[in-house]
């Protein structure tokens, strides 16, 4: 199938009355193409090129130390941007794996959100750095918490009139670590076949603050509570990180497809968990 109506929009204003007249937004196109190739999902009969609005781009730090991402902020750069490896570790890991070099530098965090993928490296991050998106259509802004945007494989609750714009990350508390990790065979082209995000604040060596979430292994990226009880409150040992990794893989919910079977994710669940875990609270411990 081909593109029956291609519009190349110049603001923010032009894409969405694009959208509102049926067409349906491409940035990077890392996605849709891949999709349309392989037979998933063909292209849109009507596409609104985004790429060149301005109001879409950029990764700023406020004066509160929040962090704002443009929609069209790439994963290259967000890997390479110093505050982000700094303050939202987490991120910066995920960032850094995505693809390969080209989808890296071609691929949006916010194309990477909107496509749903349980799989997909920013969502665990975002998840329990507490992110929020705007979705905006011709009338006013929404604010949506990362965590509730999914309703499953491939699908959000962005109407088709909207447009992600941005992600806001507020600032972690002192003392916080952050690390996203995923079970992988090569460095390039790899799509997770189990993650693992894991956000701890330490504070006089008590963890008072804990999230973890898992990726690959259910429908939607989600948060563990079980794992987070089981550190919050501890001093971020050996016996609470066994305790919450096992928490990870007595929640995981995994299929079994060509890259593994459910019950090898479930199992590699609690290494990468655990893994994941004890890299968070080392950065915690060295941001205290």
């Amino acid at each position: 199938m081909s593109v029956a109506s291609f519009t190349n929009a110049l603001t923010l204003d032009d894409a969405l009355a694009a959208l509102a007249a049926g067409a349906r937004p491409v940035a990077g196109g890392t996605d849709l193409v891949v999709a349309d190739r392989s037979g998933k999902a063909p292209l849109p009969e009507s596409v609104v090129a985004i790429h060149r609005v301005a109001e879409l781009h950029g990764i700023e730090i406020a004066e509160d130390g929040s962090l704002r991402l443009g929609a069209l902020a790439s994963h290259a750069d967000a890997a390479a941007h110093e505050d982000v490896r700094a303050r939202f570790s987490a991120l910066a890991d995920a960032c850094a794996i995505v693809g390969s070099h080209a989808t890296r530098a071609q691929g949006t965090i916010g194309g990477n959100l909107m496509n749903a993928s349980p799989a997909m490296e920013t969502g665990g991050p975002l998840v329990c750095l507490g992110a929020t998106v705007t979705l905006q259509s011709g009338s006013a802004p929404r604010q949506v918490a990362v965590e509730d945007l999914w309703t499953g494989p491939g699908g959000t609750i962005a109407r088709e009139d909207e447009l992600l714009v941005d992600v806001h990350v507020p600032a972690p508390a002192p003392g916080t670590g952050s690390a996203y990790i995923r079970l992988e065979y090569r460095r390039q082209m790899e799509i997770a076949i189990v993650g693992a995000t894991a956000v701890v604040t330490l504070d006089d060596g008590v963890v008072t603050d804990a999230r973890v979430a898992m990726t690959a292994l259910s429908p939607t990226i989600r948060r563990v509570p079980e794992a987070e009880a089981a550190l919050a409150g501890s001093d971020g040992g050996e016996a609470a990180v066994e305790s919450a990794a096992n928490a990870v893989g007595a929640a995981a919910r995994p299929i079994s497809d060509v890259r593994g079977s459910a019950d090898y994710r479930r199992a590699m669940a609690v290494v990468i968990a655990r893994r994941t875990i004890e890299q968070a609270l080392r950065r915690a411990g060295e941001a205290t």
